[in-house]
């Protein structure tokens, strides 16, 4: 690749797209994985330090129950992934969080298995929340099974037949993930630590690693369950599939206020997407490999999304429009005269923004930063953030407003006035202390609101600060009116940071949750979101991922876009 002349840090920044542009609900909620998605990065860290993952132990009945100890081996030492398998009546398998059982625990932990207490662990683990654990445990999870499926692939492997991969590729996982605790919660090792003992210096990659032994978990499961049910006969699962299989999650409101509570976090994961893109927007000339590589992406995702299930209406609806326009692409690119101008991506980028429909602009943006790691992986590193936020005391009131003016003016122009536009109100459940959304005009408990509502409470300080001489400075004003601290050490937090706000009103009744979520997932590196509602979705991780024998093979990182294998006989 030719990339032009002179890239620096100002000539990314003159070609990015503007926050008014990107930080949207609709678009952020149209976001898919990239290849600096936690998962992405996670799985490249194992590949090129060379981790090793064996299993340590397998006590398991005929029936599946019991465990699977495994070691991990990495270059700053052992880590051990525990999984408990748990007998369960079809009455108490559900997703939500007021679930008390599962089908299966798990936790990773620091150490190699001989210091870990496994059998206190095990007695421990499937409680969940309301278990005790020590500072070296790292994350806690759990996990449904997908029955149905689990129990047609554990007979066709009895039987001595692989199983129907049209069928497996109707869901994508054997298990699901219902939640996935870390940093410190529920008395687990803090980030801190993890960064001390383990190098997890990148936010989620603990909590991604518990995600991907999960899958690993969840295929010797498999095999153990069909070897004693069929016997002799019993074959195990082929390496295609296997690799095919994923781990499904089921995502509600939980996760959504940790976008508006992390302002500076989701500014540096935004930023470092959009910097990736721009970097590539800027490349001059493709090779001739490069452009090859980039158009059989292309036809892969045309195949991929064929095989994305969702029940949802509208996500049907976009699939079939990412179909279409992903044709039209494929046929733009084709032509080589495209290629005759400098920096064709970047025209594709500007071309797709007026010819592509909105979920098929964002799989573009994935698909192009895909071929050019050297060029972008370096960005990972930018996805912490130190979540301190300082409030600027002697700031006179009159250029906190104009800071308004310039840096908010996109809340200034939404309409958060009743009963439209503050319909909803968010709140943490007493019994779960999970999240919950709340319509301000018809339920009680308005009173306990979450601050969420960003756009209303910075209208509000500048509608107050308009009663008010210029020349007040911001200590003077928060001593007379302190209800208005929070968002004042927000503003004057967050000013220089573009990327850090969601542009939109949170509370209003356009407010669709389940966009939050997806972008949220997308860093992570999820992959077929599949909405339930307007505040729930599941998903797929790992799908296509190198299993732990396969992470030291020169395709480790080339899982993007995964497609099933043609034949069910494999």
């Amino acid at each position: 690749m030719i990339v032009s002349p002179g890239i620096n840090d100002t000539t990314v920044a003159s070609i990015l797209r503007a926050p008014k542009h990107v930080m949207r609900l609709f678009r952020i909620g149209s976001f898919h994985q990239t290849r600096i998605s936690f998962a992405r990065t996670l799985i490249r860290r194992m590949a090129q330090e060379g981790w090793q993952i064996t299993a340590h132990e397998k006590r398991l009945d005929r029936n599946g129950i019991g465990r699977i100890i495994y070691r991990i081996d990495t270059p700053r030492g052992p880590l051990t992934f525990s999984g408990f398998s748990n007998p369960l009546a079809p009455s108490e398998r559900t997703d939500r969080v007021i679930a008390e059982k599962w089908d299966a625990a798990f936790t990773l932990s620091l150490g190699p298995p001989e210091t870990v207490e496994i059998d206190a662990l095990e007695m421990e683990v499937p409680l969940q929340e309301m278990g005790r654990f020590g500072v070296n445990e790292m994350v806690l999870s759990r996990a449904n099974k997908s029955v149905r499926l689990f129990e047609g692939v554990i007979n066709s492997l009895a039987s001595g037949n692989q199983p129907d991969v049209h069928e497996i590729s109707k869901v994508g996982y054997l298990m699901r993930t219902t939640a996935v605790y870390g940093n410190g919660k529920f008395g687990l090792a803090d980030f801190e630590k993890l960064g001390l003992e383990r190098d997890f210096t990148l936010p989620f990659h603990a909590e991604m690693l518990s995600v991907y032994m999960t899958r690993q978990f969840t295929i010797d499961l498999i095999d153990h369950c069909a070897g004693m049910r069929g016997g002799k006969r019993a074959v195990t699962l082929a390496r295609p599939i296997r690799r095919m299989l994923g781990i499904g999650n089921a995502t509600g409101l939980g996760m959504a206020p940790y976008l508006i509570n992390h302002p500076k976090l989701l500014n540096n994961w935004i930023a470092a997407r959009e910097t990736a893109l721009a970097r590539v927007r800027l490349i001059e000339r493709p090779t001739g490999q490069e452009v090859i590589k980039m158009c059989a992406l292309i036809d892969r995702c045309r195949i991929h999304i064929t095989e994305w299930p969702t029940t949802d209406h509208q996500q049907n609806l976009d699939i079939s429009r990412m179909g279409e326009d992903l044709e039209l692409v494929s046929s733009l690119l084709a032509d080589k005269a495209w290629f005759n101008e400098p920096r064709p991506w970047d025209r594709l980028i500007r071309w797709a923004e007026s010819n592509l429909h909105l979920e098929t602009q964002e799989l573009l943006v994935s698909i192009i930063m895909e071929p050019y790691g050297a060029l972008i992986d370096d960005l990972e590193t930018t996805n912490s953030s130190d979540e301190r936020e300082e409030t600027w005391p002697e700031m006179l009131l009159g250029d906190l407003k104009t800071l308004i003016e310039t840096t908010y003016d996109w809340a200034l122009a939404l309409d958060c006035t009743k009963p439209h536009g503050d319909k909803y109100f968010w709140y943490r459940s007493a019994e779960k202390e999970e999240p919950r959304l709340g319509e301000r005009y018809v339920e009680p408990g308005a009173e306990l609101e979450m601050p969420i509502g960003i756009a209303r409470d910075v209208t509000r300080l500048y509608e107050k600060l308009g009663e008010l001489d210029d020349e007040i400075n911001t200590a003077e004003f928060l001593i007379a009116w302190p209800q208005f601290r929070r968002v004042v050490r927000r503003i004057q937090t967050l000013s220089e940071l573009p990327y850090a706000e969601i542009r939109d009103n949170l509370i209003g009744s356009g407010c669709e949750p389940v966009n939050i979520l997806r972008c949220k997932l997308s860093i992570f590196g999820a992959t077929k979101f599949d909405p339930k509602s307007k505040l729930w979705t599941r998903i797929t991780l790992f799908q296509g991922a190198p299993l732990p024998d396969e992470l030291t093979l020169p395709a480790a990182d080339d899982w993007f876009a995964p497609i099933f294998p043609r034949e069910t006989a494999v």
